[in-house]
């Protein structure tokens, strides 16, 4: 009988050693030494673009790995004073923290809601046939079937049989979200996400800890849908972690943008209040990340919460997302810098190139690029809903959730699901696939009200459970 390995993504020890020792670099660490020590061994490289290698290794350099991660986590940083992860460390080295806004609810807000939940879920569904795929490829692929620029959902018809085997679209979402088989929204996490937080803001208000998150995720999310920091941070609390050392612990990709992804909902319920929608998404993402990770999360919330009264334009929003970070963090200099990009050049191309020049050395899920990304692209579009989605979307790097995060944005600027258009909304057909809860199937107009009943005037103190 042959017997074929599971090779699990994003927690086999040999790979995530390769990740540590880059992140290790970024964050101020000196890791030469214990790389030294890896290669010597034979130990593989991470791999580039999958979340495994494709082959085991030995026993030997499995624990060898384990134990040079532990050796990188005692290694002192020398951005440590920089990029803090504390909250009051944070608030301290931010001398334009907003103000904390009154809770109100804007005229229209429902609507608005619908919009960003719409959006996310277009400019999702836009980037989910690209993802992984270098840049050159996604041009390659646009330019062939004659969307280029980017303004329309990517087609497999009409393209040659030699340009398909060599840039061939994700596998796994191929089916689900081409032009041609678009059939509603098919499930990704960066929709779950956005549902999970429905849920923890019902069972335990605003006022919710990160143990509440760890909680509700181990009732309601399945492990399998988890990727990078959270399912090294999901590991991490069946093991006996706890919060916020799960994201610390053997976590190479705290710095990746899956914080940034559960934001939205922070932001949608804190309309004009970008200070308590960071502080909020603060708690949230320091079960699965730090520094950067952590600040990419409240750029997005509190740039969210700003556009959510419906009165302010996306240069505005961005400015006030920049409010929440660190000045001197690498996040905060990156995005400053795609805005210049953005603002400099007509050509988005141009910004593109320069942007993944300037940020070569960081992997294409970490948040510095991505959110540096999705500045570029929506400052570029001046918040048009399609010209940031495909900007977004054809920037490269992590496509479907800098698509998706565009689409919330550009979705609350534009103010109703009327407004965006139906090439983007049609095809949805008001209708999320999703394995979180009971929510499988629900539409967006029912996912805005039950963001609404989250967003009313409410007590602060948590709820019982």
């Amino acid at each position: 009988m042959t017997v074929t390995a599971l090779r699990l993504t994003w927690v086999q020890p040999e790979d995530l050693l390769g990740h540590e020792l880059r992140q290790a670099a970024q964050d101020g660490r000196e890791p030469s030494a214990i790389a030294a020590r890896w290669i010597a061994a034979g130990g593989p490289a991470a791999p580039h673009r999958a979340g495994a290698s494709p082959e085991p290794v030995s026993a030997y350099l499995r624990l060898l790995a384990e134990d040079l991660l532990d050796e990188l986590a005692d290694l002192p940083s020398g951005l440590r004073d920089a990029e803090p992860t504390d909250l009051v460390a944070i608030r301290a080295l931010c001398p334009e923290w907003p103000a904390r806004g009154p809770h109100r609810v804007p005229a229209g807000h429902l609507a608005r809601l619908e919009a960003a939940w719409l959006g996310r879920a277009a400019g999702c569904l836009l980037g989910k046939p690209v993802e992984k795929l270098p840049l050159h490829a996604i041009r390659e692929l646009a330019r062939c079937t004659g969307n280029w620029p980017l303004s329309t959902w990517f087609t497999a018809r009409g393209l040659p049989a030699d340009l398909a085997a060599a840039h061939p679209f994700n596998r796994r979402s191929a089916a689900t979200s081409l032009a041609e088989n678009i059939d509603g929204m098919p499930e990704d996490d960066d929709l779950n996400y956005p549902l999970l937080n429905l849920l923890l803001l019902g069972r335990h208000g605003p006022g919710f800890t990160t143990a509440d998150v760890a909680r509700l995720w181990l009732d309601e999310l399945p492990a399998g849908r988890t990727f990078t920091a959270e399912r090294v941070a999901y590991r991490n609390l069946l093991t006996g972690i706890e919060p916020p050392r799960t994201a610390r612990h053997r976590n190479p990709f705290r710095e990746w943008i899956g914080a940034l992804i559960r934001a939205d909902v922070h932001g949608w319920t804190n309309p004009g209040d970008p200070a308590t929608a960071a502080e909020q998404t603060h708690r949230d993402a320091v079960l699965t990340h730090t520094a950067n990770g952590v600040y990419a999360a409240m750029f997005a919330a509190a740039t969210i919460a700003e556009a959510a009264t419906g009165t302010h334009d996306v240069h505005h929003c961005l400015s006030t997302g920049l409010r929440v970070v660190p000045p001197g963090s690498r996040l905060a200099l990156a995005v400053r810098h795609a805005i210049q990009l953005a603002q400099e050049h007509k050509d988005f191309d141009t910004v593109v190139d320069a942007l993944h020049t300037a940020h070569a050395d960081y992997h294409w899920v970490h948040a510095v690029p991505n959110t540096a990304l999705l500045a570029a692209a929506l400052t570029h579009a001046d918040g048009d809903f399609t010209g940031s989605i495909c900007r977004a979307v054809s920037g490269g790097l992590d496509t479907d959730s800098n698509g998706a995060t565009a689409g919330s944005i550009a979705g609350l600027l534009a103010g109703r699901a009327t407004a965006l258009p139906e090439r983007w909304t049609l095809p949805l057909k008001n209708r999320l696939a999703t394995s979180v809860a009971d929510f499988n199937g629900i539409g967006f107009d029912a996912l805005a009200q039950l963001t609404l009943r989250e967003t009313t005037p409410r007590c602060t103190t948590r709820r019982s459970t």
